[in-house]
Formats: C-alpha cells, sequence, structure tokens
C-alpha cells in the first residue's frame, strides 16, 4: 500500500519518492533521507504501479526504484515516469540487490538517470540521490563500460547508426569522452577547455540530440558509433 510523506514543508529539500516492496528496507531509506538536511520523504510505494501514480500526483524530484517490484517491475516504472508530460522535472535513481548487465542497460534506456546497488553506502546513496537531482547522471565507469560491451554484441544486428544532426566536431569530441565515463573536469582537462566550455557544449549536446540528461547523452553516444571496443578484460 502507497505510503504519502510529508509533502507540507518541503520547501526547498529535495523531494525524494520511495519505491521498494519490502517495508523495512523502505523504512530504513525513509529514515536515512528524512534525518539529512536538504531532503524529505514524500511518498512511498510497494509496487511499480503505485510508484507510476504517486509520481504523477506528488511531482518528486527523485524517485528511488526498486527493480524487482510486484504487479510492474521498476523498469517498466521507469519507463512511463520518465515518459509522462508530467515526468519531465522528476529523475528515477534505480536501486537494486542484483548486479545484471541487462538491468543497467534497461534502466538508462528507460530514462533512469543513474543505477547502485544496495550494497552502496549510506553516503554514497545521499551523494547520488544529490547528483541525481542536480540533473546530472550517476555513470561509474564499470556501467560505461558494460553498456559498450552490449552495444557491440548487438552491433551486428542493430540498425544504422544514429545521425547527430547539427553536432559540431568539438561536440562530438566532447561527447566521445562523456561516453567513457570522464567528468567535466576530466574532459576540460582532455581537452584544453575551462569546466564552463565543456558544461555549454553538453548544453547543447542535449538540446541537439534531445536527451533528457548525461545518460541518455552516453546512450546517444554509442548509438552513433562513436566509442571504441573495450579490452578483453573490461568485459569480464
Amino acid at each position: 500500500m502507497s505510503r504519502l510523506g510529508a509533502e507540507e514543508g518541503a520547501g526547498s529539500s529535495i523531494k525524494v519518492l520511495l519505491a521498494e516492496d519490502q517495508v523495512l528496507v523502505r523504512d530504513s531509506f525513509k529514515m536515512l533521507i528524512d534525518s539529512t538536511p536538504g531532503m524529505v520523504t514524500v511518498g512511498e510505494a510497494g509496487t511499480g504501479g503505485e510508484a507510476v501514480r504517486l509520481a504523477g500526483r506528488l511531482r518528486p524530484d527523485v524517485v528511488l526504484m526498486d527493480v524487482r517490484m510486484p504487479e510492474m517491475d521498476g523498469i517498466e516504472a521507469t519507463r512511463r515516469i520518465c515518459g509522462s508530460p508530467h515526468g519531465s522535472g522528476t529523475r528515477v535513481l534505480i536501486l537494486t540487490t542484483f548486479d545484471l548487465d541487462e538491468y543497467v542497460y534497461a534502466s538508462l534506456r528507460a530514462g533512469a538517470s543513474g543505477f547502485l546497488i544496495k550494497n552502496t553506502t549510506a553516503a554514497e546513496l545521499l551523494s547520488a540521490i544529490r547528483v541525481v537531482a542536480g540533473g546530472e547522471a550517476l555513470l561509474a565507469p564499470t556501467v560505461t563500460r558494460r553498456l559498450i560491451a552490449e552495444f557491440l554484441q548487438r552491433a551486428e544486428q542493430a540498425p544504422a547508426p544514429r545521425p547527430l544532426d547539427g553536432v559540431t566536431p568539438r561536440e562530438r569530441e566532447v561527447l566521445t569522452l562523456v561516453a567513457t565515463g570522464l567528468s567535466n573536469r576530466d574532459i576540460a582537462e582532455h581537452l584544453h577547455l575551462t569546466v564552463g566550455t565543456v558544461k555549454t557544449h553538453i548544453g547543447h549536446l542535449l538540446a541537439k540530440l534531445r536527451a533528457r540528461d548525461r545518460a541518455q547523452l552516453v546512450i546517444a553516444a554509442y548509438e552513433a558509433g562513436l566509442v571504441t571496443s573495450p579490452s578483453r578484460s573490461d568485459r569480464r
């Protein structure tokens, strides 16, 4: 059963919707989030369907989404939340006990802005919520390598590379580096640019490619064929 949180008084706090079928785990997340300055739990859902309905009603900044839930799995719920006309300001952070490639790929394709395993620390989880709420994507290099391997495995069946209409050569360079998992600062150092200039290029890429966030830029880069084959060690 869904439970609404303290909507009033949320102010400028990051509003979080919890989507987790295990009540004990959900309560733990709620205690952690509500005891953290600048964050508040605005709702709780025990099924994917409830998560979709509450996201539409409460307009949270971040949905902390489990993958395996009754009624509708977290990936389908993510797809519906991110595809809703009311979901443009809501980011989804996938949190699961299952470290499977298919979940990483499917979650990002569905529109998730991040993916974490439940053995993460409390500090890492809170940091991830802040990053995702700020419009960035949480993409660890290991996740990036998995996505590259996934695209390579599908290459023979894949359609023609996605066109990058209107993207300048410099923006292509930035997009390629985003796809490798580099931060804005790392990209700036690599290309001898300022961090502000890198942010400007990324803003242009988001607009030109109609990408929701950095995670979708990564997907766009792979689909455009801008990535190179990872080494054998990366695929293990």
